[in-house]
């Protein structure tokens, strides 16, 4: 049941919040109970995923200080009566628990470690900061790190399930880092969906990376499914619903089958994050010396799309793929490589789009590509 709004008012009054205070300073944070009452949660990112995630701790009444680089994208929050800091030290100057849900692992260092105004310089001796972007495990493990070092704990906990998962708070989460502590953490974990244990810090981001790699090849082949249904004269809506209740039926199919037929390229995920994701997972099996062709088939896939300026459309977007037009610019044939990447070979691309995937992938990690090309 969500939170009375006139109880929620009257914990943000001044003297309810001094009482609160002075009833916390006798024991650490890392000693009291995960509750409403008591317990102060922060939240660092509020785009498609965070907003809804941060809204049902509202709900479940927890004093919510969330901080957005474009703070406009944090006003529904606000106008539920969140509260907006100037930084992220800020945030975890306020806070008992902190979250943060960003776009790249760059970001993820930065709003965790700057040692000016990052979440860790501000984080009391007890709390927990809780990575939910999906980044890289040594990053996780390094700032599991940091955090042991200032008397905290940190998190790694990347979820999955999209914004549909997260406005119904049933998203799937993977968590890394010190047991105890993720136990603990259950009753806000609750409010968003399911965790998992999956083991030390750097073990969730894993567990998302395994996630991830297995989308990646069920969109594909939901898409060429789709594809081939529609070209041999199938009615495709009817053909959906007949495999979603065998073999083929798939998460996938469920929330995103009805957008791709109603041509709906609405962000749930977007394009230019999923790439960040696969070229995390493509770093990972190059250092344990592990083949995915289906991988890098699939991240080649989709940074043709953002080569075509497709980067804000969501994961289901692989059907531009198959459009005249594109198809009249595009024949592809892939090469496996020794190392397991495969290599595109094209014959009739466009100019500007042979140099775009060039820079993309030409630069050796498509996750920092990835990045410099939208900054």
């Amino acid at each position: 049941m969500p939170f009375p709004a006139f109880l929620r008012r009257l914990r943000l009054t001044r003297f309810v919040v001094r009482l609160r205070f002075f009833a916390m300073a006798a024991a650490s944070s890392s000693d009291r109970d995960i509750i409403p009452a008591t317990t102060r949660v922060g939240w660092i990112g509020t785009g498609v995923m965070g907003r809804s995630m941060a809204g049902h701790l509202l709900s479940a009444g927890y004093y919510l200080t969330v901080f957005n680089r474009t703070p406009a994208k944090a006003q529904p929050l606000l106008d539920r009566g969140a509260k907006l800091a100037g930084s992220p030290a800020a945030v975890a100057r306020a806070s008992d628990v902190v979250f943060l849900i960003v776009g790249y692992p760059s970001d993820v260092r930065r709003v965790a470690l700057d040692p000016s105004d990052g979440a860790l310089a501000g984080l009391a001796p007890g709390s927990v900061l809780v990575d939910m972007t999906t980044s890289d495990p040594a990053l996780a493990a390094e700032i599991a790190e940091a955090a042991r070092a200032g008397s905290c704990a940190a998190i790694d906990a990347p979820v999955s399930g999209g914004d549909r998962g997260a406005r119904a708070g049933t998203l799937s989460i993977f968590a890394g880092g010190d047991e105890a502590v993720v136990r603990r953490l259950e009753p806000l974990f609750g409010c968003m969906g399911t965790v998992r244990y999956m083991g030390g810090p750097g073990q969730g981001q894993r567990a998302k990376l395994g996630n991830q790699i297995a989308i990646a090849s069920t969109m594909v082949g939901l898409v060429e499914g789709m594809m081939y249904a529609h070209k041999a004269g199938l009615e495709v809506g009817r053909w959906l619903e007949a495999i979603s209740t065998g073999a083929a039926g798939s998460k996938s199919l469920d929330l995103y089958g009805k957008r791709i037929l109603d041509r709906d390229m609405e962000a749930g995920f977007y394009v230019h994050h999923f790439v960040k994701d696969l070229g995390i997972c493509l770093k990972e099996c190059q250092s344990m010396g592990l083949a995915l062709p289906g991988l890098a088939l699939a991240h080649q896939l989709y940074v043709s799309l953002m080569a075509h300026g497709e980067g804000e459309l969501g994961t289901q977007a692989t059907t531009q793929q198959h459009l005249p037009q594109r198809k009249a610019n595009l024949r592809i044939s892939m090469k496996l490589c020794a190392c397991g990447h495969t290599a595109l070979t094209w014959s009739s691309w466009q100019f500007d789009v042979k140099k775009r995937v060039h820079e993309l992938l030409g630069m050796g990690n498509s996750m920092l590509a990835t990045e410099k090309l939208l900054s």
